[in-house]
């Protein structure tokens, strides 16, 4: 049983992950292959482009902008925001000639495995922990006994509960990371 759930739980999250790792691998090796390197260079915009774009939700969210269904909007932001992120990492390719854009890059990634977190772990862990008091109470245990038996599982997904209080500070350090690559490949171009 514990198998199946932890498959259940973390599959999802290691997939698209993963894919997301293969999808840019792939597509700058044929960007390799067909010499076509100076692609590259210009995914950078189309990336943030479509990153900045996956915002849309974030704007619904907060209230900044009234139209657009919350749901359908967070999807379009989970969608592009991996969309993008692919194509951020096709930019980035690997080249070892700068410190700033493999932090933006590596904090692009953190950004992204933990925007799974909030989507997958975090919906599940909150499945998995009701179903458990739930089994505790058919059993013929009390409410005050199944949460004392459940206690450490309920500390642990309220920590995940928090997962946007590192989501969005890692997602704002990109951001800035991303202004500063950018303002430097303008100001210094050849």
């Amino acid at each position: 049983m514990k198998k199946r759930v932890l498959v259940r739980h973390l599959l999802p999250f290691i997939l698209l992950f993963s894919l997301m790792i293969f999808f840019a691998i792939v597509v700058d090796y044929v960007l390799h292959l067909l010499n076509l390197l100076s692609i590259g260079r210009y995914l950078g915009y189309v990336g943030t482009a479509i990153i900045l774009i996956s915002f849309i939700y974030s704007l619904r969210k907060r209230k900044l902008i009234e139209s657009g269904s919350p749901k359908q909007l967070l999807l379009l932001h989970e969608y592009l925001a991996w969309i993008g992120t692919v194509v951020l990492l096709v930019h980035a390719g690997i080249h070892f000639n700068a410190l700033l854009p493999w932090l933006a890059t590596f904090m692009l990634l953190i950004s992204v495995a933990s925007g799974l977190v909030g989507k997958y772990l975090l919906k599940e862990a909150n499945e998995l922990l009701k179903s458990n008091k739930q089994h505790l109470l058919n059993k013929g245990i009390s409410s005050d006994d199944a949460d004392k038996k459940l206690f450490f599982d309920s500390v642990a997904v309220d920590a995940m509960k928090k997962w946007r209080l590192v989501h969005l500070p890692i997602t704002f350090l990109v951001a800035g990371l991303s202004f500063v690559h950018i303002l430097t490949v303008l100001l210094f171009q050849k």
